[in-house]
């Protein structure tokens, strides 16, 4: 009897004990993230754990109710599914699946572990079910950001580069062309500053819109480069999909003016370049570059075009930039050569004055044209280094020929628009004249048309204070730009010099005689004094003579000199 009592109580504490370890198992099932299904394959039943019912409406008890777990996650989801909760047919142990659920957006990922008994028969299966729709929001985030750009939705750079890559490889294997084309809004940094920012990038991202519209109806790939500049390209372009075809859907496209969130309006013009493989390059970066060589020939065109690659343009532009580098040596290292052009009164042939001239020797030794060198200064901003160099240069020249000779005469230097902008201007070149102790009327400074097109008063202030200090204006190549009437009666200004190509034609055609002896005449009228340039024929300078032209300067009297030479002068007039 106690025996019994024994056994009945050893039960009891079993019981109570796996009870207690039962009531522990559901307590962790229930509280952990996410929900967990159990199968037994010698008793053919489910057991869900957890969460589940946060997950879906309905109940599994045995193998065949693993259909509705199917039918509850999307079709193309589906398969992967099927393979995980069946993978006692594989073997395997272990194995995931990420599925859709149907109709919403959420994301459960199912982990699956069979196990299987001494024999190689399954035995147990746990399924694990977790909510996984944070980090796939996240990972697409990611990917997004990997592959495309932010503000239009086209590919970025870094993919599209990738992607063209597999074009041109491509193309080499199977013999096809692939075409790039580069696309730049004209004139985005005036409605950049004007309009500020917010509504640049408003543009910016109108336009890439409409751009990858235009591609995905191509089936060709876009991208946005940076700030206003995309790229598109083609593999094997035929019928209508071929740059020249797209060119003119993105013009059509953008034909209306973009509408802003402002409700302005803003028309909308680019500039094109186009590069193909293999006849312009071997490798994407090659092709790009070249579709941006050829934006700037379209830029220089006159915007709002397309120019195809073109070897001689690739060239000229290879020329260019070798030139550019060079000269940023040249600046630093100041190896520059100044060169003086004497001007001659027209009546008494006598010496008026010097116009100073910037030569430049490269390390081979060759001359390089001030028309060629100074335009390029000018765009990358070297222009200000060396006008500074030039001014102080020829005012220092200046003052040793006058101590040395005692020749009164005047010393021209010619100055740049962006040298002329510069805030302290006009106190660098009085500093100069101060340093080299030389009077301010012995010094001219020419100027062109173009520095009184971007803000005249500016300009005018400017002249005026240099001309309250003594120095002399002239204004340079008058006839060839915008020129003004109601500029000149204006200006503070001493002198005014008659272009080259007039002169050139002076003694061929009549309307540049006409326009030439006007111009001569104006000016005595209004008091200024007038040069000539570019005077090679003896004929010409009797015609300018006998009109009544003040000074003539060119190859006739005198061609550019070299300081040795300008001394050789000046000791012959003393």
């Amino acid at each position: 009897m106690n025996e019994m009592h024994y056994q009945l109580d050893l039960l009891k504490a079993m019981n109570q004990k796996l009870t207690e370890r039962e009531r522990m198992y559901h307590v962790v099932c229930d509280s952990a993230v996410g929900a967990s299904l159990y199968y037994s394959f010698e008793r053919n039943q489910i057991t869900t754990l957890g969460q589940w019912r946060d997950y879906f409406t309905f109940e599994l008890h045995e193998s065949k109710d693993f259909s509705l777990l199917l039918d509850a996650v999307d079709e193309s989801d589906s398969p992967a599914l099927r393979d995980v909760l069946f993978l006692e047919k594989t073997g395997q142990s272990t194995a995931t699946a990420e599925c859709r659920l149907k109709g919403t957006k959420t994301w459960l990922d199912f982990r699956v572990n069979v196990y299987y008994g001494e024999d190689g028969r399954p035995v147990d299966k746990v399924i694990n079910i977790s909510n996984i729709t944070k980090f796939r929001i996240q990972n697409e985030e990611l990917t997004y950001l990997a592959y495309y750009d932010g503000l239009t939705g086209l590919f970025n750079r870094n993919y599209f580069v990738r992607l063209l890559s597999e074009y041109v490889r491509n193309a080499s294997e199977k013999n096809c062309v692939v075409s790039v084309m580069m696309i730049d809004l004209d004139d985005f940094h005036k409605i950049n500053d004007g309009q500020g920012m917010v509504l640049g990038d408003e543009l910016v991202q109108q336009f890439g819109c409409c751009l990858k519209e235009i591609c995905e109806a191509n089936d060709v790939i876009g991208c946005h480069l940076h700030t206003d500049v995309y790229l598109v390209a083609i593999y094997d372009p035929s019928g209508n999909r071929t740059m020249e075809k797209l060119h003119k859907e993105i013009q059509r496209r953008t034909h209306r003016p973009f509408k802003l969130s402002t409700g302005q309006e803003l028309p909308v013009t680019f500039s094109a370049g186009v590069a193909e493989y293999p006849e312009a390059a071997h490798s994407a970066i090659e092709l790009i570059n070249c579709a941006e060589i050829m934006v700037f020939k379209s830029k220089a065109m006159g915007k709002n075009n397309i120019q195809y690659f073109n070897t001689l343009v690739l060239e000229e532009f290879l020329r260019t930039a070798e030139l550019e580098s060079k000269l940023k040596e040249a600046v630093f290292n100041h190896s520059f050569q100044m060169y003086y052009q004497p001007q001659y009164f027209t009546e008494s042939r006598k010496l008026r004055g010097m116009e100073a001239l910037i030569r430049w020797r490269d390390g081979n030794d060759s001359m390089i044209s001030p028309s060629i060198f100074i335009p390029i200064a000018e765009k990358n901003g070297a222009i200000i280094p060396i006008g500074k160099w030039v001014v102080e240069q020829s005012v220092m020249q200046y003052a040793r020929w006058r101590k040395c000779y005692g020749y009164p005469f005047v010393m021209s230097v010619n100055i740049s628009a962006l040298q002329y902008s510069s805030d302290d201007f006009v106190d660098s070149v009085m500093d100069v004249l101060r340093k080299y102790e030389v009077n301010p009327s012995e010094i001219e400074l020419e100027i062109t048309e173009t520095i009184l097109i971007e803000d005249f008063q500016t300009v005018y202030e400017k002249l005026k204070l240099l001309r309250n200090y003594g120095i002399r204006i002239s204004l340079d190549d008058f006839g060839t730009g915008f020129s003004s009437l109601s500029y000149l009666k204006r200006l503070p200004i001493d002198t005014l010099k008659i272009d080259k190509s007039f002169i050139d034609t002076v003694l061929t055609d009549s309307a540049t005689r006409v326009i030439t002896d006007a111009i001569i005449n104006m000016v005595k009228a209004l008091g200024f004094e007038s040069i000539a340039e570019g005077v090679e024929d003896k004929r010409q300078y009797e015609y300018l003579r006998t009109a009544g032209c003040d000074v003539i300067q060119g190859y006739l009297f005198g061609k550019p000199l070299s300081e040795d030479e300008v001394e050789t002068l000046l000791a012959s007039v003393r």
